[in-house]
């Protein structure tokens, strides 16, 4: 196991996501205690020393087998992280009572790493109202020792990611954000890990596989990349290029089985960052894959002027994008329940008044009906 230094610690550069633990009957909120325990048990073994949680991972079953798991080991032993489910907004004016019930589910007196959950558009407003208290509390927690690192993730776009550092980025010591080869230029990735990195907050990455979508190339690709490297795996090109990345200090993956955590450990024996000529090739093959699956947009807002109904199509299309890449998901509802209901795809009436001044021929009622459709 490879590791890197954070402040005084000492970090292994893989962390265990708790999010996929392996399931009972396809049941998402039914872990195989058995079959988890076991992956923690190889995954102590071979060096592994995060491992984080939420409040919402399997139904909330994942703190507890958190719990159990780890409380079999040397509380030294491992770093624990969990974090503040403020995806839903239910939750606001409730952190301290949430707080408390996720230290007795993970048997613990104390987190060594707790975030801000998933800020995005939906909330942004709401974590940055002190009316809510979060932010006090929590605050006050590290300061009581009961937090030993307070950070935050991210889903929303920049806009949402600045206004949060503009606000708490000083006392932010980490930001989880979504970072992998193919979301490097489709979701903005690396706008957003210059912005972490040029506040000086080191950077956890969340979904490096987007998903397991990464781990299994077509053969229209893989090719290229066994000139490069022949032994390398799909998986093992995603984890290098986030080894490439000098202000990655923790790497999560959500491992649902024995065999990928033995896969990830094996790639993680070894730090074998990515060449500029690796890369360009890997950044190259990610436009051939969104070209195949994206409208051609370019941002150049012609359309906006023309559309009776106001609407930001740029952002719509780059949400349907993320929809359609992903095939679901739920970043793109998020983002659009944080929009007025008239400024959804729903709102648009088909005048065509924008694909006739669109510079790259796309039809956009077509895709935003397409989009209104899917979800």
């Amino acid at each position: 196991m490879i590791y890197r230094d954070y402040q005084d610690l000492s970090l292994s550069a893989l962390g265990l996501g708790m999010m996929r633990l392996p399931v009972l009957d396809g049941d998402e909120n039914r872990i195989d205690e058995a079959a988890a325990l076991e992956m923690v048990d190889l995954a102590m073994a071979r060096g592994i020393n995060y491992y984080d949680t939420a409040w919402g991972y399997h139904g909330g079953n994942s703190e507890l087998i958190a719990g159990k798991a780890l409380s079999r080991y040397p509380r030294e032993s491992y770093y624990l992280a969990s974090k503040f489910p403020g995806y839903d907004l239910s939750n606001f004016g409730k952190t301290g009572e949430i707080f408390e019930k996720q230290l007795e589910k993970c048997q613990t007196d104390y987190f060594d790493f707790y975030l801000f959950h998933n800020v995005c558009e939906m909330n942004i407003d709401a974590y940055l109202d002190p009316g809510y208290g979060t932010f006090d509390y929590l605050i006050e927690q590290k300061r009581s020792g009961r937090i030993r690192h307070l950070g935050f993730s991210c889903h929303g776009d920049l806009d949402v990611l600045r206004r949060f550092l503009d606000a708490y980025g000083e006392h932010m010591e980490f930001c989880q954000l979504q970072i992998n080869w193919f979301d490097w230029e489709f979701q903005k990735a690396k706008e957003k890990y210059e912005l972490v990195a040029s506040r000086g907050i080191p950077v956890w990455v969340m979904e490096p596989l987007r998903g397991g979508k990464l781990a299994s190339l077509g053969e229209d690709f893989l090719p290229r990349l066994r000139q490069l490297r022949p032994d390398e795996s799909a998986a093992g090109w995603a984890f290098r290029f986030l080894q490439s990345l000098p202000d990655v200090k923790m790497i999560l993956s959500g491992m649902s089985n024995m065999q990928q955590l033995e896969e990830n450990l094996e790639i993680f024996d070894s730090d074998a960052p990515l060449s500029e000529a690796e890369t360009d090739v890997l950044l190259g093959i990610a436009r051939e894959m969104a070209e195949r699956t994206a409208v051609p947009c370019t941002g150049c807002r012609y359309c906006t002027s023309y559309c009776p109904m106001e609407l930001d199509i740029p952002r719509l299309l780059e949400l349907y994008n993320e929809h359609v890449f992903t095939g679901g998901g739920f970043l793109a509802p998020m983002a659009l329940g944080a929009m007025p209901e008239d400024k959804r795809p729903s709102s648009c009436i088909g005048c065509g008044a924008c694909a006739a001044v669109c510079p790259q021929s796309i039809d956009i009622p077509g895709a935003l009906a397409d989009f209104c459709e899917r979800l």
